[in-house]
């Protein structure tokens, strides 16, 4: 029997390569500067911890800043196009900076090495701003059928938390052994291995539209052929917002997104204060914490397709919010250092199927020409609700509940366990309000040709051949390829009916039945 060589479909593979070989020289080489500015450019120097959160601020701010615009380009341009020229520029700076790099420390003042690498980082990560939209994109083209898009949403999560395993194991060995120089090098191979496999994709070609394009045409004097232009970016910039804002959907797949952020930022930030003071153990075990974390997601990236085609998209997500809550209230619980890893390792794995299960919801809800400003919404935001959420956190455990300590009714209490308590409530209630506000997706993101029903032992969804259902069956994933077909308004206008119709409450609870649909912020 010949080995099985493709997940899901051959481009499809060649996808996922790409991004498991960059995912991996990126993990080496994030891991490779903190070390190198921390151990080696501000060794022994008081502003060392600031000189190492600089570097993650540096991606924080292209991500803020460049995230809501790129998608209005990565909307008109080439999808794969810009996939290999992201990759192009990405391996070009790494490239320079591992040119530079071959120079003595010394050679330049430290504040010009950490200029060079805070503007590195940042272009790196604006460049990546275009890349995750249009692979996103591609991804709805080259994989059909919400179970299939489940099971790649489930792959990628699983591809990226093995690369935070494998790459800084080995960040640190080419650093000390080799130079900081090979480590980057190491990073912009990887850059060209994703160019090649990203080169040998075969993109379907998209729907003719009967609307011709996104340019409008106007009549030019004298009988000349009329003349066409684009929208200003602006203009589209605020079409995609307004999209965003006008389908119910989207927006509660959001809120659901900043309130699990800030019901989970005070885990990254506090946990290591955690392992030392409630679970008492030494600050060099905590390495295992992060482990357990990572085998916990990569466990919950594998079964999170077959639980959300199992339970349908929407039921998985507040399931996922409601397990994950109750988890980490009792994670909040642990005194034992043993019992924690247990609790983070099974914690873990329904918080990636979440992530697992709202991919679909995104794919369905977004139509093909709104695709990437919808991630450029959706995705900035989420990533201001984490850092707010790290900030809020610190804060409150240095200050406002720095003294509380105390009993009751024979549970001991302290400022970081109370805050990771509240954090899992705030979760638990996130769940509660996917499960009465998150509407069901009806026909959203079948193919032509899918059965509407939902998966075994789900109802059809309303408007899937009933007499009298709000939809025709159209897929919402769809709904811009036939643009022009109907009269007047913007796609996005059309893009909202569309969505309404599959998104509208139905039943005393203000949702429909669940939908056979499946699915860590690139």
């Amino acid at each position: 029997m010949r080995p099985r060589l493709t997940l899901i479909n051959r481009d499809y593979t060649r996808l996922w390569f790409g991004q498991a070989v960059s995912s991996v020289g990126d993990a080496v080489f994030s891991t490779t500067l903190v070390l190198w500015v921390a151990t080696v450019l501000a060794k022994g120097e008081s502003w060392a911890p600031m000189a190492v959160s600089g570097v993650l601020m540096a991606s924080s701010v292209a991500v803020l800043c460049i995230g809501p615009l790129a998608g209005v380009f990565v909307d008109r341009w080439d999808k794969l196009a810009t996939l290999l020229r992201t990759e192009v520029v990405r391996g070009a700076l790494v490239v320079v900076l591992t040119a530079v790099s071959f120079l003595p420390v010394d050679a330049l003042p430290a504040g010009v090495w950490l200029a060079l690498v805070y503007a590195t980082v940042l272009l790196l990560h604006a460049a990546g701003q275009f890349f995750s939209p249009a692979r996103f994109a591609i991804l709805a083209d080259l994989v059909k059928g919400d179970a299939d898009r489940a099971r790649a949403a489930g792959i990628g999560q699983a591809t990226g938390e093995t690369a935070w395993i494998i790459g800084p194991p080995l960040a640190a060995p080419l650093l000390f052994a080799a130079g900081i120089q090979w480590a980057l090098l190491f990073n912009a191979l990887s850059y060209a291995v994703s160019y090649v496999a990203i080169r040998s994709i075969d993109l379907p070609a998209p729907a003719a539209s009967a609307g011709g394009g996104r340019t409008a045409s106007e009549p030019a004097p004298n009988g000349s052929k009329p003349t066409t232009r684009k929208p200003s970016l602006g203009r589209e910039f605020a079409e995609g917002v307004r999209f965003f804002a006008r389908s119910r959907f989207l927006v509660v797949l959001l809120l659901l997104a900043v309130i699990g952020q800030f019901g989970l930022g005070a885990l990254s930030t506090l946990n290591v204060f955690f392992t030392t003071d409630n679970l008492n153990a030494d600050a060099h075990l905590y390495g295992y914490i992060g482990m357990a974390m990572g085998v916990g997601g990569i466990a919950g990236a594998l079964s999170g397709g077959r639980v959300v085609q199992w339970l349908g998209a929407r039921r998985s997500t507040w399931i996922s919010l409601l397990v994950s809550g109750v988890l980490l209230v009792a994670y909040s619980r642990q005194t034992t250092f043993l019992g924690g890893i247990a609790l983070l390792f099974v914690f873990t794995v329904p918080l990636t199927v979440l992530n697992t299960a709202m991919a679909p919801l995104l794919l369905a809800a977004a139509p093909p020409d709104l695709r990437g400003r919808v991630m450029a919404v959706f995705y900035p935001v989420t990533k201001l609700a984490s850092m707010l959420a790290a900030v809020l956190s610190g804060w409150l455990a240095g200050s406002v509940l720095t003294d509380v300590a105390g009993s009751f009714g024979g549970v001991r209490f302290g400022p970081i366990d109370t805050i990771f308590a509240v954090s899992g409530a705030i979760v638990v209630l996130s769940g509660v309000f996917a499960w009465l506000a998150l509407p069901g997706t009806g026909t959203a993101g079948k193919e032509p040709g899918e059965d509407a029903a939902g998966g075994p032992g789900e109802p059809a969804a309303k408007g899937a051949g009933e007499p009298g259902g709000d939809s025709g069956g159209e897929p919402v994933g769809e709904a811009t390829e036939t643009e022009g077909a109907t009269d007047g308004g913007t796609a996005a206008e059309r893009a909202v009916a569309l969505t309404a119709d599959v998104t509208s409450p139905a039943g005393p609870r203000g949702h429909r039945s669940p939908d056979h649909e499946r699915g860590r912020p690139e």
